[in-house]
């Protein structure tokens, strides 16, 4: 009350001098809402869930947004990575759907496919509908990136050519389950294009499909090219004592050819048919969603919008930027409106299109 006092004085002996400062003053105070989201987090530790084991490329993008989310947030909350592994990352989803704190202290990433097959509807697996969840965004919108079929240069098929030969033999990649793309992408490629894939579904994560071309259980697999060369440098070169580097048989998620492959065709090149075509480009919508951020449903509205900036504040962060261009990851974040016209373009594409993707992924099975 004393402070209004002395600006109604002012206002008297100064004119409208004194009364501009006040009113300037008033606009420092920081609104009672953002108050209120500071003193939330303050002492307190976020949650990130990945849906992936440790090593993996969206374990990765995880832990460089943990060693900087805090700095961003309001009271500069501690955060913590926890790797939530299973069912090509539909444990974590799910977990963070159903089971993970709604006041704001749990965010999390899981596959990309996971919000297209979430849309469709049809598997029960899948329980939660994606546009129901708070989105943050993406990190990635695969502007620079691209998802490419690594095939080691010893296996039997080494070519498009020889997987799309009549009787001739099955190139065998690793995959993880029905909703991550590792495991739909192939089956689409498959289909959609005719090569012939023998898909070995069940392993856990990324780095467990890496080890297995190694170990030369599988010929390859679909990864992109960030994770790459982040967890697999000589893949792209050869290095001494790390073995050569893989082939690369055709590249997706991307309408034309990365500039670091001109030579690779695109499956959109690759495809024989209006049908597949169309197909494919529905199958690549998903990769605008690379790395998805969300956080459950009912996360109070002032805590939302504080996540929703400071990830996106983050996506502009000089030393969050420098260590990614390190870490060779790409960097070309989407918002939450952007993702939700996304889910949108999902729902509202032609039912027969729908239909055909949906039975393609295998959301239409019972288990």
């Amino acid at each position: 009350m004393p402070l209004r006092i002395r600006c109604a004085m002012g206002v008297t002996r100064l004119g409208g001098v004194v009364l501009a400062l006040c009113v300037a003053a008033g606009l420092t105070r920081p609104p009672a809402h953002a108050n209120e989201v500071a003193d939330f987090y303050r002492g307190k530790m976020v949650q990130i869930v990945v849906g992936y084991g440790p090593g993996g490329g969206n374990d990765i993008y995880a832990r460089l947004l943990a060693r900087h989310l805090g700095r961003h947030l309001p009271g500069n909350p501690g955060t913590v990575v926890q790797n939530m592994p299973g069912a090509g990352s539909l444990v974590a989803a799910n977990h963070l759907a159903h089971a993970a704190p709604k006041d704001g202290t749990a965010i999390g990433t899981f596959a990309r496919n996971l919000p297209l097959a979430s849309v469709l509807g049809g598997n029960p697996n899948i329980r939660f509908d994606a546009r129901n969840l708070t989105w943050l965004g993406s990190a990635s919108s695969y502007r620079d990136d691209a998802y490419i079929l690594w095939v080691r240069p010893d296996a039997k098929v080494t070519s498009i050519e020889a997987a799309r030969r009549p009787g001739g033999e099955a190139l065998v990649l690793a995959g993880t389950s029905e909703g991550d793309t590792s495991y739909d992408v192939p089956v689409l490629l498959r289909q959609a294009l005719g090569l012939n894939i023998k898909l070995i579904g069940g392993y856990r994560d990324s780095n467990g499909m890496f080890l297995a071309i190694e170990s030369k259980e599988v010929d390859g697999r679909v990864a992109d090219l960030s994770s790459v060369a982040a967890a697999r440098t000589h893949w792209l070169k050869p290095v001494s004592g790390q073995g050569g580097a893989m082939l690369a048989l055709l590249q997706f998620g991307r309408a034309t050819r990365h500039p670091e492959f001109p030579d690779v065709p695109t499956a959109r090149e690759l495809s024989r048919t209006e049908e597949a075509r169309n197909l494919i480009e529905m199958m690549e919508v998903p990769f605008a969603l690379t790395r998805p951020y969300v956080a459950p449903q009912g996360v109070p509205p002032a805590r939302a919008k504080a996540l929703q900036s400071a990830f996106m504040a983050v996506q502009r962060d000089a030393a969050y930027l420098d260590e990614a261009a390190r870490l060779k990851l790409d960097i070309s974040p989407i918002g939450p409106a952007e993702v939700e016209a996304l889910l949108a373009r999902i729902a509202g594409a032609p039912e027969g299109l729908k239909a055909t993707v949906r039975k393609l992924v295998g959301a239409a099975k019972s288990g």
